[in-house]
């Protein structure tokens, strides 16, 4: 009597409160991480101006990705996330692989953002100790994440306009220093201007390894941009708005990534941008602008809040979907909703699993661990990003295909090509020793849970 009462008064399909403008924003917001504000000084170093190319060859693969997830949902905007549309295509087993494998990358950076986050607000609040503000934090964006959907769509939209506004603000200092003809003091004396990039261009400016090494930095600099495919079944119009929002990935890899380290790169020389600091405060400072570290320290704070609410909310979605898929008794306890339509027990349960966050930071041999685990998410995630195209080859060859539809554009090429480059970043892992670690965890990781996700879907 009690389960009748419980079906009949809570809702069994997620609710659709995310708007155009929420999933336009959240889609531009997941593009740009913190690795673009604190690691660009990374990769220019490494490259030098081609690493505008790097950027430009690793957005056009990932929006063939986006693509193809778009076309997948376009055909079910039912679907919980692209866990549906794997265990559709390939099978039941991949898609449980491909559903937690999923949640473990979420989980772990999250653990890492919230780190980050209780060391930003250190800088304005040094004599509270980390662990209480990164608990309060969770706090907040659980009560968020556990209200309706169309809160957290517009809490990411708001932090999601800072980012863009700061970026869009270098832009606009740069343009403005390059038509007025603006001459930097010091060591970065000369012109502003484009030629900066073109004079004494070299691809291979520290040798083809290097080049190479940064391939892998620049991919993962874009995690976060398949965040779209978890939204389709809480999107208004989702037929409508989810094809606009894939349709604009390539443009604002364009300007937010290619347009702002062009202009980064015509204000200074790249050979004086250090390595270990971002090249955003750095030109902040270059034109005069005080408090330059404490703006730049609260753009990657709302940067980190941004990655680490919108971790909450996909981890939640992803043990939904998995619930959707599979009829274990784990997957039934998180297949409920609460009353406003929202997998409370997936939320709790993974933003729980956050919370120990501080606890991990205190005991090193857990530390390690984390460290170790966290650098092999980048292995799992190139891995799961495969398999979603290999779903994608499937779905082509299905009943389902649509040849009417939003379609990947020159599927017969851009689909192989996409793997191979997947495969090709894989293989970079290897040059350097503490990639190669993760690399190998990977493999291990996809060999061993895979096979117990073959014996666990099939008993």
């Amino acid at each position: 009597m009690d389960e009748m009462t419980e079906t009949t008064t809570k809702p069994t399909e997620l609710s659709r409160g995310l708007t155009q403008r929420h999933v336009q924003m959240m889609a531009i917001g997941g593009t740009i991480g913190t690795g673009l504000f604190l690691g660009a000084g990374d990769t220019i170093n490494l490259t030098g101006p081609s690493v505008l190319l790097i950027y430009m060859i690793t957005g056009a693969f990932l929006f063939f990705m986006m693509r193809a997830i778009g076309e997948m949902l376009y055909v079910d905007p039912k679907s919980s996330s692209f866990v549906s549309v794997v265990s559709k295509y390939i099978n039941r087993e991949t898609g449980y692989f491909v559903g937690w494998s999923y949640w473990i990358t979420l989980i772990l950076p999250a653990m890492a953002e919230l780190t980050a986050i209780g060391q930003y607000l250190q800088y304005w609040l040094p004599h509270i100790a980390a662990w209480k503000m990164e608990l309060a934090i969770m706090a907040i964006l659980i009560i968020l994440n556990l209200t309706a959907v169309r809160f957290f769509g517009e809490a990411e939209f708001w932090f999601a306009s800072i980012k863009i506004i700061a970026i869009l603000m270098v832009i606009a200092i740069g343009l403005f220093m390059i038509v007025t003809g603006f001459k930097m003091p010091g060591i970065h004396g000369g012109t502003v201007s484009f030629k900066n990039i073109t004079d004494g261009f070299q691809f291979f400016p520290n040798g083809s390894v290097d080049f190479l090494k940064a391939f892998p930095m620049v991919f993962f600099s874009f995690v976060g941009i398949e965040f779209v495919g978890l939204m389709s079944a809480e999107t208004v119009d989702p037929k409508v708005v989810i094809p606009k929002v894939i349709n604009t990935v390539l443009v604002r890899i364009m300007i937010f990534y290619v347009g702002a380290l062009a202009i980064i790169m015509a204000i200074c020389n790249w050979r004086y941008l250090p390595a270990n600091e971002s090249p955003f405060v750095m030109v902040f400072q270059l034109i005069g602008l005080h408090g330059a570290a404490a703006l730049m320290n609260f753009v990657v704070l709302t940067a980190a809040l941004s990655a680490l609410n919108t971790l909450i909310y996909s981890a939640g979605r992803d043990i939904f979907a998995l619930s959707k898929e599979n009829d274990g008794p784990l997957e039934r306890y998180f297949a409920k909703l609460s009353k406003t339509a929202i997998p409370a027990r997936a939320i709790l349960f993974s933003a729980g699993l956050i919370c120990a966050t501080p606890v991990v930071n205190f005991i090193p041999a857990l530390s390690s661990a984390f460290n170790f685990f966290a650098s092999a998410t980048a292995a799992i995630t190139l891995v799961i990003y495969t398999l979603i195209m290999i779903a994608h080859r499937h779905y082509r060859k299905s009943s389902d295909f649509l040849p009417d539809g939003f379609k990947m554009p020159f599927y017969r090429v851009t689909s192989p090509a996409t793997i191979l480059f997947f495969i090709f970043i894989f293989a970079l892992l290897f040059i350097t020793p503490t990639d190669r670690i993760a690399a190998y965890a990977g493999l291990a990781w996809t060999i061993i849970f895979g096979l117990f996700s073959r014996y666990y879907v099939n008993k």
